[in-house]
């Protein structure tokens, strides 16, 4: 297995971000598929016909889309640790990836057909300016694609991150750690499980790790900066299409149905202004509405800095989860 070893000072300043990139590469590559997951499923059905129209014209696009959908190494030109925190703009980003030279290309691409369960190869590496062609890519995928479907993505990230930092809060990074992807896993004291390839350690700098959340349920990956920054891309939590089954009405009789959705919605914990803008109340009705809750041991809430997050107590998951709890 592969480890990212931590010092005690890296710890301290390893952080969550966001990745315009990463988002687009992960879509990019999910809409080169035939198939999705149900969470970009009617996006995917909207778009993928299109999608295949634009690379059969383009061969370096065809190429390039096909591997990095087949291969456990994506090339280091496009996974970029993020450089602006929770504000990264894609356009900053992309920056980077247009600057990458053709051997530079060519040298990450040249892993990536090595480690490909596919065959490939890059007989569509014509003429010249490869990171520059990337770039004009992958923002047209975003253009197109990504960016229409941005708020309702990024609404999913940031409660993810919001959840996590929660944990981190209350419990530390081993915990805010758990169950980010299917490989990764703290152990002992100072190091991240990433991979189960048995390749040698990487030593995180002391400016820290980047933690880096997509909305795509096959998103995880490492990025890598000279010297030595890294940045984790990983699924975030509930990607699941649709709402999942309620009781039939009994919990909304039993303590009002605007306490009711704020139980549910707690499936995945939330700040006040959170629960405000995706139950469409106002700040003062929810906050009303957690006060009754909290006073019922039902949800509790932990400071994350300025904000407060909430997520239901043991007897609010037994409330909102059993039915036969609410009377049903």
């Amino acid at each position: 297995m592969t480890l990212l070893r931590l010092s005690s000072m890296a710890l301290s300043r390893s952080r969550f971000a966001l990745s315009p990139l990463a988002e687009t590469l992960g879509s990019m590559i999910v809409l080169g598929k035939p198939h999705s997951d149900p969470w970009l499923g009617s996006w995917h059905a909207r778009h993928h016909a299109g999608f295949n129209v634009i690379l059969n014209a383009d061969p370096f696009a065809k190429g390039l889309v096909g591997l990095l959908g087949s291969t456990k190494w994506l090339p280091r030109f496009v996974a970029i640790p993020p450089p602006g925190g929770m504000h990264t703009t894609l356009t900053c980003e992309l920056t980077n990836v247009a600057g990458a030279s053709d051997g530079q290309v060519r040298n990450e691409l040249e892993k990536s057909v090595a480690h490909s369960w596919a065959q490939h190869d890059l007989g569509w590496l014509s003429r010249q300016g490869w990171g520059a062609r990337t770039a004009s890519l992958l923002n047209f995928v975003w253009e197109t694609y990504v960016s229409p479907d941005w708020p309702r993505r990024r609404a999913l990230l940031e409660r993810d991150v919001t959840y996590r930092a929660g944990l981190l809060a209350a419990y530390g990074w081993p915990r805010a750690l758990q169950h980010m992807s299917r490989r990764s896993a703290w152990v002992g004291t100072d190091a991240i499980r990433f991979s189960n390839q048995t390749t040698p350690d990487l030593v995180v700098d002391d400016e820290g790790m980047l933690f880096v959340p997509v909305s795509v349920s096959s998103g995880s990956w490492l990025c890598q900066a000279p010297p030595a920054r890294y940045a984790l891309v990983y699924p975030a939590r509930g990607l699941a299409s649709g709402a999942p089954e309620r009781p039939d009405g009994a919990l909304e009789r039993l303590i009002g149905t605007g306490r009711a959705a704020i139980l549910y919605e707690l499936e995945r914990p939330a700040t006040s202004s959170e629960l405000a803008a995706r139950l469409g109340q106002s700040l003062g009705t929810i906050g009303g509405h957690l006060a009754v809750l909290r006073n019922a041991n039902l949800i509790i809430g932990t400071r994350v800095g300025r904000r407060v997050v909430y997520r239901r107590t043991e007897t609010g998951d037994r409330l909102a989860n059993q039915r036969e709890a609410c009377g049903g």
